[in-house]
């Protein structure tokens, strides 16, 4: 299992249309085959800053998923309101002992 982390910052006003493209989104990415995991985060300290989590089966699920007309229709409607290139992570899940 992986875990995906991406930091995206908007554009001051731009945070409300994000949230809508979230929410009509969100169903759809949760569904899609080997996502096991998606929630938005919303900085604490930041108005503009917000972060998906989200958990896949593993590394092909999710390039299956970024390489999906889903993808690629949500995210075109979401760059266009960053204020600056979104940022993110793959971290392997492991058990401490």
């Amino acid at each position: 299992m992986i875990t995906r982390v991406v930091k995206m910052t908007f554009k001051s006003g731009n945070s409300p249309a994000f949230k809508e493209v979230f929410n009509s989104s969100k169903t759809f990415i949760r569904s899609f085959k080997g996502c096991l995991h998606l929630s938005l985060l919303e900085s604490q300290t930041e108005p503009d800053v917000f972060f998906t989590y989200s958990k896949w089966q593993d590394e092909a699920a999710l390039n299956q998923y970024r390489d999906s007309l889903l993808f690629k229709n949500t995210w075109a409607k979401t760059k266009i309101l960053f204020a600056k290139p979104a940022e993110a992570w793959t971290c392997l899940e492991e058990e401490l002992s």
